[in-house]
């Protein structure tokens, strides 16, 4: 009971800690306490998501208490008492019982459905006029940022993580302006990756052969962490990336060094991996 009592604190300890900048707080505050930012205006969508985790954790809580007090109400209740070697009552069915733990179950499954479904619906609406579209490539190890609307792109390569002091600056840079929505168009250029800024509080695959969509309103400006969430291979681990969001003077100036760099255009699906289809893979793809 003991080892167990201590495995269970330990994980406890483990699952709240996380980098400072992927859960800023308010300056001078220091790092937020608990499973999520307390911050709810980083993005447009942050507050629907924090009030969908804690409901879904409250109601879950609940039904712990109920089912936890119901079976140690059994245990003490039923249980074998001293000199009774009679059998308790042998029913094969209970018609109201049933029902009940067949309808409660869907009751509860369908509230928590229609609440992540408002929430999910809200973040994936692209109907709104965005302010900017930057087209997103996931690739081993690295990323490819067209900024569409500005006409050019930055192209990231793997960086090696050794642990020294300053490597987190040349990691890739994904800039966004400050209270400007932005349409990001999310693809693969070889394998199954995901797009995450944890501080956003949401991600989405990057599926080869698939293009997905999400538009974000970031409102307050910072240096935040992104990484790729889906094992993709051997270097998954380095696949991160920073995002800055900045003013619109701070955005346009680095738009214009990318442009000065010679960095126009868009770098398409011509970069992909392709494979083989017709005589099979082999474990292989050849890069254009």
């Amino acid at each position: 009971m003991r080892s167990l009592a201590l495995a269970a604190g330990v994980a406890l300890a483990l699952a709240a800690c996380a980098p400072a900048d992927q859960f800023p707080s308010e300056p001078g505050k220091g790092i937020d306490v608990g499973f999520l930012p307390s911050d709810r205006s980083l993005t447009d969508h942050t507050g629907g998501i924090i009030d969908l985790w804690n409901g879904s954790w409250i109601a879950a809580l609940a039904v712990g208490v109920v089912v936890w007090g119901l079976t140690i109400w059994c245990i003490v209740a039923y249980r074998k008492r001293k000199n009774d070697d009679r059998l308790p009552v042998q029913l094969r069915y209970h018609v109201p019982l049933e029902l009940m733990y067949t309808v409660i179950p869907i009751l509860m499954v369908g509230v928590l459905f229609f609440f992540s479904s408002r929430v999910q619906g809200e973040i994936q609406d692209t109907s709104a006029k965005p302010d900017l579209q930057v087209e997103v490539y996931g690739k081993q190890w690295s990323w490819d940022f067209n900024y569409l609307t500005e006409d050019v792109y930055y192209s990231g390569d793997r960086v090696a993580l050794t642990g020294e002091p300053g490597v987190e600056e040349t990691l890739p840079t994904l800039y966004l302006p400050v209270n400007e929505t932005v349409e990001f168009t999310l693809k693969s250029r070889d394998v199954a990756h995901a797009f995450w800024i944890p501080a956003f509080l949401y991600k989405i695959d990057l599926l080869p052969g698939r293009v997905n969509h999400y538009q974000v309103t970031p409102q307050r400006e910072g240096t935040f962490s992104g990484k790729c969430a889906e094992l993709c291979g051997e270097f998954h681990s380095e696949m991160l990336f920073n995002v800055k969001v900045v003013d619109r003077a701070t955005f346009d100036a680095e738009m214009t060094t990318l442009r000065d760099a010679g960095q126009t255009g868009r770098l398409g699906d011509e970069l992909n991996r392709q494979y083989n289809v017709a005589g099979g893979n082999n474990g292989e793809g050849s890069q254009n």
